[in-house]
């Protein structure tokens, strides 16, 4: 038998993004210029929205041993989580720069391994967490990052 699976999203224009979400939007921007990325030249910032009000932004950090590096994703909710214990992720917006440098038209998807860091971080908030997929003029706005990874690993 075979099933559909959709999955809902809003396709904005970046210039009708909510003010609070347009601040998120350009902390990620603004952490693409603080990444580490010698190798593949590929720039990723990540921007978090914490319950207390907080941003807290994370780069990707490449090495060349390429399994040491670290997402923006990944390094924007760790930090955020070990310096802000009692607070929650409320949402996270992802932007990036190409080999040109210039900000990617197209928004990007976080990598395997940071959507399922982004679950167990939703899992650990108890609610959702709104994301933020920013290109150079559309944002993909999803509610909940269940949506991101439908067919989630849990260990219950």
């Amino acid at each position: 038998m075979e099933n559909t699976l959709t999955i809902p999203y809003h396709n904005c224009a970046y210039d009708d993004l909510s003010p609070a979400d347009r601040t998120l939007a350009d902390k990620a921007r603004e952490a693409t210029y603080l990444s580490y990325a010698p190798y593949s030249h590929f720039k990723v910032g990540a921007a978090v929205l914490l319950s207390n009000g907080e941003t807290v932004q994370g780069s990707n950090q490449e090495n060349a041993a390429f399994g040491a590096g670290t997402c923006a994703e990944r390094c924007a909710l760790h930090y955020a989580e070990s310096q802000n214990p009692n607070a929650t992720v409320v949402a996270i917006a992802i932007a990036a720069r190409g080999t040109d440098d210039a900000f990617t038209h197209q928004p990007i998807a976080p990598c395997g391994i940071c959507r399922q860091v982004l679950i167990e971080t939703q899992k650990r908030a108890g609610h959702d967490i709104r994301v933020l997929l920013c290109g150079h003029d559309t944002v993909l706005c999803l509610d909940s990052v269940r949506h991101l990874l439908p067919f989630t690993f849990d260990s219950f």
